[in-house]
């Protein structure tokens, strides 16, 4: 195979990806799935390495990638089969996030994996939105272990029953599950045609010739950095359970292009739900290093063939089971970057950003009633990007390890109880430098109901740093009515209530004296 067709194979795979999202987007009733695009899909091998995944969610991607051969290994597959899961110590992130996985079999032959990951705002936690401020996993929700939803292409209805059973709305629930289906489905399909066209044995060489070719294109990029062992660390702002200033703490060897991070250092799993399993560690590890590739490196296993990773069972960014997790996901992922961008900011300055607003902002609400007064809805909020030797940092979108859209005010109203009466950038909140950091933004939103409303947000302390003499951006803050809130919080809003989320800048890269 020469490199053209390489680089056709490559696409051809990718983009069965690409339209098992589509599928997936268009089928869906949620607006967490259809307008936010909180979905993420992936193909993997035989043995559960990854071979293509879509642009989705980083944080989605970079844990199945870490986790699926853990998956696949442990269960018996036959044609026709689909296995669910949201269970954060087996492979998944946290409960919201469930992953359906189908194998693809030709000729007899187990040879490849579809799946698809999406965030359900309702997975029967005890708060709506499903983001508790927690202290167990149990606390977050319904805990599927990997359990067969499709057996021979027969669907255990009773199984799907007693999932969607412990939403509020059933028929949304179902909905979405549907359309997850519906997407494994095409995948499997457009994988056999294109595995038919190649022939199995040509198909399995393209493989490994692919992630060969990955490989090589990371170490290109991992040789880059001078060898030498870089530390940093960083600090979350609090658990949600009176415990501040938790420290992530990374030490990256590089050594002739290959890679090693050790978070040795790094705090003990706290009560809070800012605890994180190892995968999702390693989903921002592999997202930093995947910045510093080539843009045509394909998302496969042989990408990461050179990057290690090892962390203290029980530590914040390791821990063990029952551990609560909602936000570990989502927040300590993102302070996981900015650590491992801090380090290697002393190796590679003039490649390595300021920190941007670092938080996803999560704003989970709703309320509990009878038919038609229920409803569930989460979202994140963007900020500020972080500045970089070439140019200032872009304003008010989602960074590093979400990849998500905002929802449309006009969804949002027609759906829910809520207005929105302001949203717009928050001006001057960048860190100034030579080149400053990027604008968080304002959304504010009025209760047109009584809501349950949960707040998970970081960087309300500690403000993103900036680089190279550039000033840190603005910290983030809530407020309900103008009084300001605790960066994790969970209260009801009465009718015509207001809160307002400002999110954080970004921070400044260059010292801003010496552009004078």
């Amino acid at each position: 195979m020469d490199t053209i067709q390489l680089s056709v194979f490559s696409s051809r795979i990718a983009a069965i990806c690409d339209e098992m999202g589509a599928m997936l987007r268009c089928a869906a009733l949620s607006p967490n799935i259809k307008d936010r695009l909180d979905f993420s899909c992936a193909v993997f091998d035989a043995e559960g390495l990854l071979c293509a995944q879509a642009a989705h969610i980083p944080v989605h991607l970079g844990s199945m990638a870490y986790a699926m051969a853990g998956i696949v290994g442990q269960l018996e597959w036959r044609q026709g089969d689909m296995v669910i899961v949201n269970d954060p110590f087996l492979g998944g992130t946290h409960l919201p996030d469930v992953t359906l996985i189908a194998p693809v079999f030709v000729d007899g032959q187990l040879v490849a994996f579809v799946c698809n990951r999406a965030h359900h705002a309702d997975i029967g936690a005890s708060t709506p939105g499903s983001m508790p401020i927690s202290k167990r996993l149990d606390e977050e929700g319904l805990i599927i272990p990997p359990s067969y939803l499709i057996r021979l292409g027969d669907l255990d209805e009773a199984f799907l029953g007693s999932i969607v059973s412990a939403t509020g709305n059933a028929q949304q629930s179902r909905g979405d599950f549907s359309a997850q289906i519906s997407a494994n489905r095409a995948g499997v399909q457009r994988l056999i045609t294109l595995i038919e066209n190649l022939g199995l044995t040509a198909f399995r060489q393209s493989l490994l010739l692919l992630n060969d070719y990955a490989e090589r294109l990371s170490a290109t990029a991992l040789q880059q950095i001078p060898d030498g062992e870089y530390a940093f660390s960083d600090l979350m702002d609090d658990d949600g359970m009176g415990n501040r200033d938790i420290l992530i703490q990374a030490s990256v060897k590089v050594c002739d292009g290959f890679v090693t991070v050790d978070f040795d250092g790094t705090a003990e799993q706290v009560q809070g739900n800012i605890n994180c399993p190892l995968s999702v560690a390693a989903a921002a590890v592999y997202y930093v290093f995947r910045c510093l590739m080539p843009v045509q490196t394909p998302a496969c296993a042989g990408s990461f063939r050179r990057i290690q990773l090892s962390a203290p069972e029980g530590s914040l960014v390791n821990a063990k089971r029952p551990a609560a997790v909602a936000a570990g996901n989502v927040e300590t992922s993102t302070r996981i970057v900015d650590v491992i961008m801090g380090a290697l900011a002393q190796a590679i300055p003039a490649q390595i950003p300021a920190a941007s607003h670092g938080s996803m902002n999560n704003v989970a609400m709703g309320a509990r009633g009878a038919v038609g007064q229920h409803w569930d809805y989460y979202e994140t909020l963007g900020g500020g990007m972080g500045a970089g030797v070439l140019g200032g940092g872009l304003s008010a979108l989602q960074t590093h390890m979400t990849n998500t859209l905002n929802t449309p005010v006009e969804s949002l109203e027609m759906h829910y109880p809520l207005r929105i009466v302001r949203y717009q950038v928050r001006r001057g909140s960048g860190g100034q430098g030579r080149n400053s950091g990027g604008d968080g933004l304002i959304r504010e939103y009025e209760f047109l109901a009584p809501t349950t409303v949960t707040l998970l947000t970081e960087r309300r302390q500690y403000p993103p740093w900036g680089l190279n003499g550039g000033q840190p951006g603005q910290v983030g803050q809530n407020s309900l009515d103008g009084d300001v809130l605790s960066a994790k919080i969970s209260f009801t809003a009465q009718t015509g209530q207001r809160l307002s989320v400002a999110t954080p800048g970004g921070g400044g890269w260059g010292d801003q004296e010496l552009t004078k």
